[in-house]
């Protein structure tokens, strides 16, 4: 059981793993806490936007659209390796999945399939959105890549989690694909050299 770390300690988190972050309004206390709890948070989730463009990515994502109101994450990995933080607390990333992957991510054991959606993962874990297409031809740069598994272990770090509490949306909630266009075993140990 892990609380969630105030919002200084997980800006100072982030920079601390050497990101470039950005602070996009009143980030702090932009949130959907009162449609439910923040916490215990169990891990870090990693998405894709399925847009182009980083201001309208950023915008998207801290704001949300008509069907699902912002924040869409805690923060928008951009292209260039930047994390612009769009909001704190519960965000409308996870949405419901599967409680016995949430268990093996709680025991950081290996995720079994995802066939249910029982469980709110809003209140369980920290999300990232990463610009991309999620077409599986729209490149990673690198340097994105790198941020992605910084923002992640840097979580992990300060929770003592291993990589294994990092997973992909597609691994929580059934006919999801995101993130696409790499492994999350990959990433996956990618961020465990870092937390080495």
């Amino acid at each position: 059981m892990a609380a969630p770390m105030s919002a200084d300690r997980f800006i100072n988190a982030l920079r601390n793993e050497g990101l470039t972050v950005v602070e996009v309004g009143a980030w702090r206390t932009h949130n959907r806490n009162h449609k439910g709890p923040w916490g215990p948070v169990h891990g870090v989730m990693i998405h894709h936007t399925v847009t182009r463009g980083t201001a309208r990515t950023v915008e998207l994502c801290r704001e949300g659209h008509s069907a699902l109101p912002g924040p869409l994450c805690h923060g928008v990995i951009a292209k260039d390796g930047r994390v612009h933080l769009v909001g704190y607390g519960r965000a409308n990333h996870a949405g419901a999945g599967d409680s016995d992957v949430l268990a093996a991510v709680i025991a950081e054991k290996r995720l079994p399939p995802d066939n249910e959606t029982d469980t709110d993962g809003n209140r369980h874990f920290y999300g990232f959105e990463c610009e991309n297409l999620g077409d599986g031809e729209d490149p990673w740069p690198a340097v994105q890549l790198d941020a992605i598994a910084r923002a992640a272990a840097a979580l992990c770090r300060v929770h003592h989690w291993t990589s294994r509490s990092v997973i992909g949306h597609r691994e929580w909630q059934p006919g999801k694909v995101d993130p696409r266009g790499f492994t999350m075993d990959a990433m996956r140990a990618r961020i465990g050299e870092r937390l080495k």
